[in-house]
């Protein structure tokens, strides 16, 4: 993947026809990441599913986000929504397929409040998450 440091820039060379709020708001994540002080990745869980024929077969779901610094780890969603909650479950199927222990985290646009799930992910806001250094600890 890659990311712009200037979201004005890829928009002026794209000529403004593509306004993707879901890659915008990535880009952005990442370049909050970056200026933290993370080193930033993109992640890959496997997942062996069957078919209703039987079929065994090999899935792969993204993570957006594996940020590292020091012995910290994080893994990051980003999402516009989760208020449906198929949605919810296709944004939470890699990080409930992760076995460590590391923070497990989904970015949204909407202001919530933060809060975790039974799999002990993090649920927060964009604009919390940006605005508050400490929001990834939460």
């Amino acid at each position: 993947k890659y990311y712009y440091t200037d979201v004005g820039l890829r928009n002026a060379k794209l000529g403004f026809r593509q306004q993707e709020e879901t890659h915008i708001m990535e880009n952005v994540l990442y370049c909050d990441l970056i200026r933290r002080g993370y080193d930033v990745d993109v992640g890959v869980v496997e997942q062996n599913i069957k078919t209703e024929e039987g079929k065994k077969i090999r899935k792969q779901l993204e993570v957006d986000f594996v940020v590292n610094r020091g012995e910290q780890r994080y893994y990051i969603q980003s999402a516009l929504s989760i208020v449906n909650p198929e949605k919810r479950e296709q944004e939470i199927a890699s990080l409930i397929r992760i076995p460590d222990s590391f923070g497990k985290i989904v970015v949204v646009r909407d202001y919530i409040k933060p809060w975790k799930d039974n799999n002990g992910i993090l649920y927060i806001g964009v604009e919390q998450f940006l605005l508050d250094e400490n929001a990834i600890t939460l």
